[in-house]
């Protein structure tokens, strides 16, 4: 699964990137593998796509977040 295909309050682990040319932004600001995102908002029309990593929140185009390969994390508390 890609970033681009979370749906809103779903988080992933990144794994990898399927393209080698990423903006230096986003891996200055956390995108980096093995760290945790999560789907915070979708803009209108649905590009961009807002996601909060390590504690920054970031939007990012919707063909980037295509880039983002990454393990979906099960939510497993109690309600």
């Amino acid at each position: 699964m890609t970033a681009a295909q979370l749906k809103r309050g779903q988080k992933g682990i990144i794994r990898e990137f399927t393209d080698d040319i990423l903006p230096i932004k986003l891996l200055e600001l956390g995108c980096l593998p093995g760290n945790a995102i999560e789907l915070v908002q979708i803009a209108p029309f649905n590009d961009p796509i807002y996601i909060n990593v390590n504690g920054c929140h970031i939007a990012i185009r919707r063909e980037t977040a295509l880039h983002i390969e990454l393990d979906i994390v099960e939510d497993t508390r109690v309600l």
